[in-house]
């Protein structure tokens, strides 16, 4: 629980500082590159640090995640302190190369926490502690923004030269927790054994970072240079062309970093299809309503973290609960649905808000957008288990936070170019409504998705160890101390 609070915090805590560093740092134009070469880095790795730890187990996968989560943060508090670097640049782009490497060592805290869940869990209970989850992120999300709105609002004050206090504090704060994580999993967390053999897919992790790289970057430049521009056309294609090649490597290699297999699951596919989109309109909605709140409407970054904390709590409280309902009622359909309905409608409000919005406004819009995604996302761990082999299991995390990851970053690119453009900086509330109405959109289609899932009951105790298991050797999803 640690670990994923670790993780849900530093996704929550940026986003209120961000006006505030891009100020600066004097790069306003590159404001959504903070967000995505964090997710993009961790999209990347997560399937890579799934077959790492079902090799060599979870602890030392998470220990190791830990550790470049912690590198990561110093470096990215320490951005722009040092003028210019060789290859890198100034304070923006130190920021984003460093935000990169946290990336990378975030992928490793999300996805050992869900596979120790896949590990020790049966299908049903799998829900009530993805309910759980969902309530560590929801608290990471309230006290998220108010501890970065409130170290942001800090008087700068320096030490040695070195800034001690003001937005840099919004990445030094991860260290203690993170060193409390890494003591507690070297003391405290028991060796999870799967040793499943095999290699690293590193042609498809290499051709999933060429697929993601140029889509992002033709989603980015799109909206300024023109969509039928030749050289976003020409990323575009390259993206196509990547993807193709990504799905016939996985298609033939003996161990793929994505199972193809899983995907012919209906119930798997359908599931994280939902949450996948329902992530995508969330985290692209979220990234900029602080923006929002601060240019827009002029509040302070406390204020605007404040403003945040409705959503948060229902998100909370909604999670929790259909977590518990699903476990209870080993149902899931329902849940999702519901979810995924109330989630569109907060999101067509929220692009309804006028432009002279108060605080009152905008706090009951974002309520109902955590009452629905509560049930939206967390049911659907639970429905994807259905029929999922054991030795397969993993592959659930992976894809959860594989949407968590893609999703950030593609709704976030998408909205970036006219939200955060210097020209059109006065229109910032037209703008970032734009966005959020694109979030609707997505929503829709999230909802759509949720009615082809089928309703199967799930299983109410842990499958048998997968035949790929060595003789002799614990079971997985049992301990090993």
């Amino acid at each position: 629980m640690i670990v994923f609070l670790l993780s849900a915090l530093d996704q929550t805590i940026v986003a209120t500082a961000m006006p505030r560093i891009v100020a600066q740092l004097s790069g306003l134009d590159l404001y959504p590159w903070v967000t995505t070469a964090y997710l993009l880095a961790s999209t990347v790795m997560v399937p890579i640090y799934g077959k790492l730890s079902d090799i060599y187990g979870r602890k030392p996968i998470l220990v190791i995640g830990i550790v470049l989560f912690m590198v990561g943060s110093v470096l990215c508090g320490l951005s722009g302190e040092f003028g210019d670097l060789p290859l890198i640049g100034g304070g923006m782009p130190q920021l984003i190369v460093f935000r990169a490497i946290q990336g990378l060592g975030g992928a490793g805290l999300i996805t050992s926490a869900f596979a120790v869940i896949a590990d020790l869990y049966p299908p049903r209970e799998r829900a009530k502690m993805g309910g759980l989850f969902g309530s560590v992120f929801g608290l990471a999300s309230v006290v998220g923004p108010l501890i970065g709105g409130f170290f942001t609002d800090l008087p700068t004050a320096h030490f040695m030269g070195l800034e001690i206090a003001g937005w840099r504090w919004v990445f030094y704060i991860n260290l203690p927790l993170a060193g409390l994580a890494l003591f507690m999993v070297l003391i405290e967390m028991p060796r999870l054994t799967h040793r499943m053999g095999g290699r690293i897919d590193f042609a498809g992790a290499g051709l999933l970072l060429t697929t993601f790289v140029p889509l992002l970057l033709a989603l980015s430049w799109g909206g300024t240079a023109g969509w039928l521009s030749p050289h976003v056309l020409a990323l575009f294609g390259g993206s196509a062309v990547s993807m193709v090649a990504f799905l016939l490597v996985e298609a033939r290699v003996e161990n793929p970093i994505v199972s193809l297999d899983l995907f012919r699951n209906r119930t798997f596919a359908t599931a994280n299809l939902s949450a996948f989109l329902m992530f995508m309109a969330f985290m692209g909605m979220v990234s900029f309503l602080p923006l929002y709140m601060q240019l827009g409407l002029g509040l302070s970054a406390t204020t605007s973290g404040l403003a945040m904390t409705p959503l948060t709590v229902g998100l909370i409280a909604a999670s929790t609960a259909s977590g518990f309902i699903v476990n209870r009622l080993g149902r899931y359909k329902e849940v999702m649905v519901g979810g995924a309905a109330a989630t569109a409608l907060a999101a067509f409000l929220l692009s309804q808000t006028p432009p002279d919005a108060n605080l009152f406004d905008l706090m009951w819009r974002v309520t109902l957008l955590g009452l629905g995604l509560g049930p939206a996302h967390l049911a659907a761990p639970a429905s994807g288990a259905v029929g999922s082999p054991t030795a397969q299991v993993h592959a659930l995390s992976l894809a959860d936070l594989e949407k968590l990851a893609v999703a950030g970053r593609v709704a976030g690119v998408v909205g970036a170019a006219p939200a955060v453009d210097p020209r059109v900086r006065e229109t910032v509330t037209h703008a970032i409504q734009g966005v959020i109405f694109t979030g609707f959109i997505v929503c829709l289609l999230g909802f759509l998705s949720t009615l082809l899932v089928p309703a199967l009951p799930l299983q109410a105790r842990v499958r048998p160890a997968s035949p790929t298991e060595a003789p002799g050797e614990p079971p997985s999803g049992q301990i090993e101390i």
